[in-house]
């Protein structure tokens, strides 16, 4: 029998291709997903990470008096019997400051659409903006590519408002403006964005459910980057009168997680939207990773005790998949950032679910710590996974886990000995193990859907070398839509703690659109960066500031190289011995020059005695040409 050796090692080389494809499918269906970028808005003024973790580590409390900028009736509203029908007996929350406020010009909606736009989508497109640039991305570089976005949202009453009177030419815009899809479709068409665009509603899990969904499409080659989160605003106060009904509410408006004197939720708002990327993509990248998504899982309570009622073995389960997803045991996470929302019936299904899977695998000397950020900002509904996430992010990159408020005396409803849990009610350093830093996040809802995240501490990366020119003069790039925008800009970045001026060029230069209105300080440190800041926020002049503006066209880059004239003794030459990639550039030209001229251009930068003379027009023209190139 004659042998095909030929076809056999076709066969063989194809089933080692399928293999090797297999194996990759494998290891990116459980690679870790990095957070390069978070945006939010919370409670308290918050309005970037910094200021949310600013609150959580001082221990404030952001709840306060309902808004009088929203129509509502404020006197009729609040009234201490629950059985009073239109009213709530608590009369305080947590609000987005300015919630209605929406740079309408800048995302080029007309103000008359803005109007239609249920307030959710105004805050999440600024935030999904804010968030990309905070991965260091351009957002307008973001078009035609396949970047998913996820978002929740749960509550949706903006055109049901009762003091809601529709403008002439209104109702056109009023079904895009309210819909739940559009949420994200509305992200995905002002940015272009090609990849999945789906609105979650899961109720209160929404935005971990969808920060879930994200992973799974980056891991499955849906979406190479994707923006997760959720959004709550409450435009009327139905929430807070329909829980009154129910007895819901805790009545000063505080959420007490897991303590004795729980007695209700306490509702807020906000938006937090994060970058996501796969973790190996993103080191190619070259991105700031936050943080790492190990795992997730999502589930369902299923015929339970109620429909609203949650189910505590399917808060067990949803847990213990996240712990596989992960690749982890129990005891290789050190904290929980729980649902958290004080509640009598809530919590202690909760801590019993969690001193049944995390808490019989930790130690006395090791406890696994529990927080909730309910306590500070309230129950932000379909933003309240992502707001824990957030917290959770901050905590794991700066080694602290935050108080959790209003805890007092843990309640007496749970089993604390079954387990070794603490509830977190004072700051405390993240337990020192030896080991990247974890966290478990959990979400629950009230139709019964189940979410829970483990974060890992980002990779420790070696530094980035030091560029030769650090010594030089940095010209530190800003931009924005309009002067206003530019002198708030510079305003809010001149008000930053620490303000590294490389890293600040860096992320404005390359991080950021490049908008019509712009201004350029040339500084030598931080603090010279810090006077033309303020010089631009003040709109005054100073001699290391320059403004000016282009138009709309966005037509190729031109540069203009200058005439015979422009020359000076000592051009250049500083720049040869700081910037490499400057110099690079003078020895191509003078490698291309040198056989027709007989003449180095690098002897005449340097003022070499060899050198023919500067003033001549035969020598000018090619060092001016050679810089020129050099510089572009």
């Amino acid at each position: 029998m004659t042998i095909d050796t030929d076809r056999i090692v076709t066969a063989l080389r194809t089933s080692l291709k399928e293999n090797d494809l297999l194996r990759e499918e494998v290891e990116r269906a459980s690679e870790p997903i990095a957070v390069v970028g978070i945006g939010c808005r919370f409670p308290g003024g918050v309005g970037s990470p910094d200021a949310l973790w600013r609150l959580l580590v001082d221990g404030r409390d952001a709840i306060g008096e309902f808004p009088a900028d929203r129509g509502w009736d404020l006197d009729a509203l609040f009234h201490h019997d629950p059985d009073h029908p239109g009213t709530s007996y608590a009369r305080q929350g947590g609000f987005v400051e300015d919630a209605a406020g929406f740079d309408a010009e800048f995302f080029g909606v007309s103000p008359r659409e803005a109007l239609a736009m249920d307030p959710q989508q105004r805050l999440l497109l600024e935030t999904s903006w804010h968030a990309i640039e905070d991965a260091g991305i351009d957002p307008t570089s973001l078009r035609g590519t396949p970047t998913g976005v996820f978002m929740g949202m749960s509550g949706q009453d903006y055109a049901s408002a009762s003091d809601f009177a529709l403008p002439d030419g209104l109702e056109g815009h009023l079904a895009t403006g309210t819909a739940p899809s559009v949420l994200s479709g509305r992200v995905a068409y002002s940015l272009g964005l090609e990849g999945p665009a789906l609105t979650v509603d899961t109720a209160c899990s929404s935005s971990l459910v969808s920060l879930h969904l994200a992973a799974r499409a980056l891991r499955g080659g849906e979406a190479t980057l994707a923006l997760a989160g959720g959004v709550t605003v409450m435009t009327t106060p139905k929430a807070f009168t329909s829980f009154s009904r129910q007895r819901g509410l805790a009545a000063d408006g505080r959420c007490k997680a897991f303590a004795a004197d729980a007695d209700g939720t306490a509702w807020g708002e906000g938006v937090g939207v994060l970058v996501l990327e796969r973790l190996s993509e993103a080191l190619r990248h070259g991105r700031t990773v936050l943080a790492v998504i190990r795992g997730s899982a999502v589930n369902q309570d299923g015929a339970s005790n109620g429909l609203t009622a949650p189910n505590g073995l399917a808060q067990q389960r949803v847990i213990r998949d996240a712990l596989v997803s992960a690749g982890l045991e129990a005891d290789e996470v050190d904290v929980v950032e729980a649902h958290g929302t004080g509640t009598r019936l809530g919590d202690p299904i909760e801590a019993d679910a969690l001193l049944a899977t995390y808490g019989r695998s930790h130690s006395p000397e090791r406890p696994l710590l529990l927080g909730s950020v309910k306590s500070n900002i309230g129950h932000t509904q379909a933003a309240a996974g992502v707001a824990g996430v957030i917290k959770s992010i901050l905590a794991l990159r700066n080694g602290i886990v935050p108080p959790t408020l209003h805890a007092g005396t843990p309640t007496p409803h749970v089993d604390w000995s079954a387990g070794t849990v603490v509830l977190a009610s004072e700051a405390a350093d993240w337990p020192d193990t030896g080991r990247p830093r974890r966290a478990g996040v959990s979400a629950f809802s009230m139709s019964g859907t189940n979410a829970h995240v483990i974060l890992e501490q980002a990779p420790v990366l070696e530094p980035t070398p030091v560029d030769p020119a650090a010594d030089g003069p940095v010209p530190v790039a800003l931009s924005a839509h309009s002067p206003a925008a530019l002198r708030s800009l510079a305003r809010s970045l001149g008000d930053l703690p620490d303000l590294p001026l490389h890293p600040v060029a860096h992320a404005l230069g390359r991080g950021r659109a490049a908008l019509r209105h712009r201004a350029v300080v040339v500084a030598h440190d931080s603090d010279s960066l810090r006077d033309g800041l303020s010089a631009l926020a003040e709109d005054r002049p100073h001699p290391d500031l320059v403004t000016g503006s282009v138009s709309h066209d966005r037509g190729g880059l031109v540069f203009v190289f200058p005439g015979q004239g422009s020359q000076y003794p000592g051009m250049a030459a500083a720049l040869l011995n700081t910037h490499p990639v400057f110099t690079r550039a003078v020895e191509d030209c003078d490698a291309a020059l040198f056989p027709i001229t007989g003449w180095s251009v690098i002897d005449v930068l340097r003022q070499s005695p060899s050198a023919p003379p500067a003033d001549r027009v035969d020598i000018v023209q090619p060092a001016l040409f050679t810089v020129m190139t050099a510089l572009a």
